[in-house]
């Protein structure tokens, strides 16, 4: 009975009107306002890490640096780590003989036509990994006057659960990437060979 009565003095109040409104736009409201805390955050997490990348980057193109890359990724990564303590933090450098070459295959010789590279047809060993790679980098920073791609990528938890309730991943992650040449040290070396199999 009282229930009823106070169902009765609700739906005439306007204040009624106002919980109910509330009640409906609230969640989504949370929502949005969770989304927005969380995509916040992982720009900060892309802004620290990009700045911690770019610094270490410059400072593998010295000569005096060239020798111990991973101090530099340890750099970064306690950087990285004082704003994010539970990050995962993973690098991977490949180095070119040009800016141009950033990211290119190695050149083949397309004997069918097709476009593809085929078992069987000859190709440039840009690498020296004897096998035909979509992505001419070798492995490692490189020698001198090489152009050197540095990747670092930070893996970390979600802060808040908005993640959850979207059908996100519960982890983000972040990559950040510089190129830069390393400095004329000294006598550049190539690995370049004709591979025919």
């Amino acid at each position: 009975m009282m229930c009823r009565s106070f169902l009765r003095r609700l739906r005439r109040s306007e204040q009624g009107n106002a919980i109910v409104e509330f009640a409906l736009t609230a969640p989504l409201f949370l929502l949005i306002l969770m989304g927005i805390f969380d995509f916040s955050w992982q720009i900060y997490g892309k802004q620290v890490l990009q700045g911690a990348v770019s610094k270490a980057a410059r400072d593998a193109t010295l000569e005096s640096n060239a020798v111990n890359q991973a101090a530099l990724d340890t750099k970064v990564r306690q950087k990285v780590l004082n704003v994010f303590k539970n990050g995962d933090v993973t690098f991977e450098r490949k180095s070119y003989d040009s800016y141009s070459e950033v990211g290119q295959p190695e050149a083949f010789t397309d004997s069918n036509k097709n476009g593809v590279y085929d078992a069987g047809e000859c190709f440039e060993d840009v690498n020296g990994n004897s096998n035909w790679d979509a992505d001419r980098g070798a492995t490692g920073n490189g020698g001198a006057e090489d152009v050197v791609l540095y990747t670092a990528t930070l893996e970390i938890e979600r802060v808040l659960p908005v993640w959850k309730m979207l059908g996100q991943s519960p982890t983000s992650r972040i990559q950040a990437t510089t190129v830069l040449r390393n400095q004329p040290y000294n006598a550049a070396t190539s690995t370049k060979k004709v591979i025919c199999t």
